[in-house]
C-alpha cells in the first residue's frame, strides 16, 4: 500500500528502500497481468477495449506466460533482500548502528592489524560469548542527528546558567536500578579534606593515596602495568619539595605526593581514544554553557599528541570520547521521564567496543575512563555492571549519597559555564579583597532543596546578605550578576537539582570565596586540594546561620582565603593550548591519580 511517498510494509514500518519499491511493483504487475488474463479469456472485442491498443496484445497464454516471468523475477528479487543485512529502522532513535562509524561485529582485521599489532589473545569464553550477545549484524547509516542543537540551558537576566527540568530520576527510581539507588549514606558533613595532616606540608604523612575499592585483576599483564606499579613506588617515597613556585603548597593535601604524581603522568602516561562512533554523540565536544568541561576535556584529549597514542597496547587508560550532554539532548524523549534509551545506547556501546576489541575484557573495565558533566551522566551507567563499578568515572555530579560515585575511584569534576569559547579568560578577576563591600551574594533559580531555604531565610532580608531569585531589573541596571561576584567577599554556591553547581568555579574566576552548601558533595579535586584553604563547607542544616558562620571568619583567614582563591584559580581556567597544571591537566591527573590508585603493590 502506498501513502504519499512511503509504502507500508509489515507491522507498519516504512519501506522507502529502492529494492522493497522494486520488489512491490513486481508484485503489483504480477497480480494486474493475471486478473487482466483471466478475464479477457482469448480475443477480446474492440468493445472491451478502452484504448486503441491492439486487440491481441494480451491473450490468456501470453498473460499467464508475462505473470510466470514477472513471478520468477520476484522470487530472484525476494532472495536478494534476504540476502542483505537489514538496515537498522531510522525511527528508532537510540540504536548503536545508527551512530558507529565501524560497525561490524567482527572485529576488522586491517583496522586491528595497524591499530594493535600485538594484541594479545583472549581466553577462548571472552570475547566470543560478548559477541553472541550482540544483534546479528551492524550496518552503517547515516546518523539521524546531523547538527547538535543549541543547549536547553537557560541564559538568565542575572547572568546566571542554570538547567531545565529534569525527570523524577530519585523520587521513583527503576526498579533494576534500585539496588543501588537506594542505598544512601547518612547526611551529615560535606566531603572535606580539613582532617588530612597537611601542618607545615612535611612528608610524615604521605597517605595521599586514597581508600581503594575493590579492583578486579588484569586476566595478562603489559608494560604499562609494570609502568604504574612503578609509579605507585615512586609517589609513595616521594621527596620533599619546598618553595616551588609554580605550586602554593597551602592549597594542596600534600604537595609533595602531589608534584612526584604530576612528575610522572607527564613522563609516563599513554591514554588511547576509541574512534569508534559518530558525530553528535562522540567526538562532539560542547565548548560553551553549563556542560563546557566535558566539552573541553574531549576536544584536548583528541587533539593531544603528549599523551594519546595510536598503539592500544602501550596505553595505561583507555578513553571512551562520547557527551553525556548530546545523549540527553538526542536521545531523551521530554515527557517521557526515563532516561532508559540513554542507558541502553551506553551499556550497546561498551558492549560494541568490548567484543571488538581485547581491551576492555582485560580488565573488565578498570582502565577505562569517561567524562561527563551532565547531571544524568552517573545514571546512565545503570544497565552495565562494570562500566558503573569498576570504570573511572570524572563526574561533575559527584554524590556519594546516590551510591553510584566511588570515592577513591571515581573523579569529581570541576563544572565550568564558559560564556565565550573563543575567549575562556574573558572577564576573569575581581576587585580587591578590601574593596568588597558585600558580605555575601547568590542569584538563581530555585531548584533542589537547599536553594528555596536559603531564600527563605535571607531573601530580602538582610542589607549585607544579597541572596536573590533573580537579580530585579532596577538592581542589574546599576550591577549586574558578574559585577555583584566580583564585589562580594563570599559566593554562595548552593546545590541546585543535584550536589555539584558551576558557581563554585565561577566564584574562584571572579576571585570571590566560595560557600558550599551540598551535603554528600566530593569537592573537585579533593585527591589534591585542601579546600578549606580557600573556600567555606557549610552542612545544609546550617543555613539560618549562614551570615553567623561567615561573621565569625576572622578578618586575617578571610584575606588569607581569598589570597589562595586568586593562587588556586590558574588550575581551573582552560586554554586553547593546554598549559602545565590547568584544569585539562588537573582532570587527567586526577584520572590518572585514581589508576595509579588502583595498582596492588606486593
Amino acid at each position: 500500500m502506498q501513502m504519499g511517498n512511503w509504502r507500508v510494509g509489515p507491522e507498519g514500518k516504512g519501506v522507502n528502500s529502492t529494492p522493497h519499491r522494486c520488489l512491490l511493483d513486481l508484485l503489483c504487475l504480477s497480480v494486474c497481468l493475471y486478473w487482466s488474463g483471466l478475464r479477457r479469456g482469448g480475443r477480446p472485442s474492440p468493445s472491451e477495449m478502452p484504448s486503441p491498443l491492439p486487440c491481441n496484445l494480451l491473450t490468456r497464454r501470453r498473460a499467464l506466460t508475462a505473470c510466470a516471468a514477472v513471478a520468477a523475477l520476484t522470487a530472484a528479487a525476494a532472495l536478494f533482500l534476504l540476502a542483505t543485512p537489514p538496515t537498522e529502522d531510522p525511527t528508532h532513535p537510540y540504536l548503536l548502528a545508527s551512530l558507529l562509524h565501524n560497525t561490524s561485529n567482527q572485529p576488522d582485521s586491517a583496522a586491528a592489524s595497524s591499530l594493535s599489532p600485538a594484541q594479545p589473545p583472549l581466553p577462548s569464553t571472552s570475547i566470543l560469548q560478548l559477541q553472541t550477545n550482540l544483534p546479528s549484524g551492524f550496518t552503517t547509516v547515516p546518523s539521524m542527528f546531523l547538527v547538535p542543537s543549541p543547549s536547553p540551558a537557560e541564559n538568565l537576566d542575572d547572568g546566571s546558567m542554570e538547567e531545565t527540568d529534569p525527570p523524577d530520576l530519585k523520587e521513583n527510581p527503576p526498579a533494576e536500578s534500585a539496588h543501588f539507588l537506594q542505598e544512601p549514606i547518612s547526611s551529615g558533613s560535606p566531603i572535606r579534606r580539613s582532617d588530612i595532616n597537611n601542618k607545615g606540608h612535611d612528608m610524615k604523612d604521605h597517605a595521599m593515596l586514597l581508600p581503594r575499592p575493590e579492583v578486579p585483576v588484569p586476566l595478562w599483564s603489559t608494560a604499562a602495568d609494570e609502568e604504574l606499579i612503578y609509579a605507585k613506588k615512586e609517589i609513595t617515597i616521594a621527596s620533599l619539595v619546598s618553595n616551588d613556585p609554580d605550586l602554593h603548597a597551602p592549597l594542596f593535601r600534600n604537595v609533595s605526593v602531589f608534584r612526584r604524581s604530576y612528575e610522572l603522568m607527564e613522563r609516563l602516561l599513554k591514554v588511547f581514544v576509541y574512534h569508534d562512533g559518530a558525530k553528535p554523540i562522540f567526538h562532539s565536544p560542547e565548548l560553551k554553557g553549563i556542560y563546557a568541561s566535558e566539552g573541553w576535556f574531549m576536544k584536548l584529549m583528541e587533539g593531544n599528541q603528549h599523551f594519546v597514542v595510536r598503539d592500544p597496547n602501550r596505553a595505561h587508560l583507555f578513553y571512551l570520547p562520547y557527551s553525556s550532554r548530546q545523549l540527553e539532548h538526542n536521545l531523551y524523549v521530554p515527557g517521557s521521564n526515563t532516561i532508559e534509551p540513554l542507558s541502553i545506547f551506553v551499556k550497546k556501546y561498551i558492549d560494541f567496543i568490548s567484543a571488538k576489541f581485547p581491551y576492555w575484557n582485560r580488565t573488565k573495565g578498570a582502565d577505562h575512563f569517561f567524562v561527563a558533566c551532565h547531571d544524568w551522566g552517573p545514571y546512565t551507567t545503570k544497565m552495565h555492571d562494570e562500566l558503573r563499578k569498576n570504570t573511572i568515572k570524572a563526574l561533575c555530579n559527584a554524590d556519594l549519597s546516590e551510591g553510584v560515585f566511588i570515592h577513591g575511584r571515581d573523579v569529581s569534576l570541576p563544572e565550568t559555564f564558559l560564556r565565550s569559547p573563543r575567549r575562556p579568560l574573558r572577564g576573569i578577576g575581581g576587585k580587591p579583597a578590601a574593596e568588597r563591600s558585600i558580605l555575601a551574594f547568590f542569584a538563581g533559580q530555585m531548584h533542589g532543596r537547599v536553594r528555596p531555604v536559603l531564600l527563605q531565610y535571607w531573601g530580602g532580608k538582610d542589607a549585607d546578605m544579597r541572596i536573590y531569585d533573580r537579580l530585579p531589573h532596577r538592581i542589574t541596571r546599576r550591577m549586574n550578576y558578574v559585577q555583584h561576584m566580583k564585589s562580594s567577599k563570599y559566593c554562595i554556591c548552593p546545590m541546585g537539582y543535584e550536589v555539584n553547581s558551576p558557581r563554585i568555579v565561577e566564584a574562584i574566576y571572579y576571585e570571590c570565596v566560595p560557600v558550599i552548601i551540598a551535603d554528600n558533595f566530593v569537592l573537585p579535586f579533593d585527591d589534591a586540594f585542601n579546600w578549606s584553604a580557600f573556600s567555606v563547607v557549610i552542612p545544609e542544616k546550617d543555613v539560618p546561620k549562614l551570615k553567623q558562620i561567615l561573621l565569625e571568619i576572622p578578618d586575617d583567614q578571610y584575606m588569607a582565603m581569598q589570597s589562595n582563591v586568586q593562587r588556586v584559580q590558574k588550575h581551573f581556567i582552560w586554554h586553547p593550548n593546554p598549559i602545565k597544571y590547568d584544569i585539562f591537566h588537573m582532570i587527567l591527573h586526577s584520572i590518572w591519580y585514581s589508576r595509579v590508585n588502583q595498582i596492588q603493590l606486593e
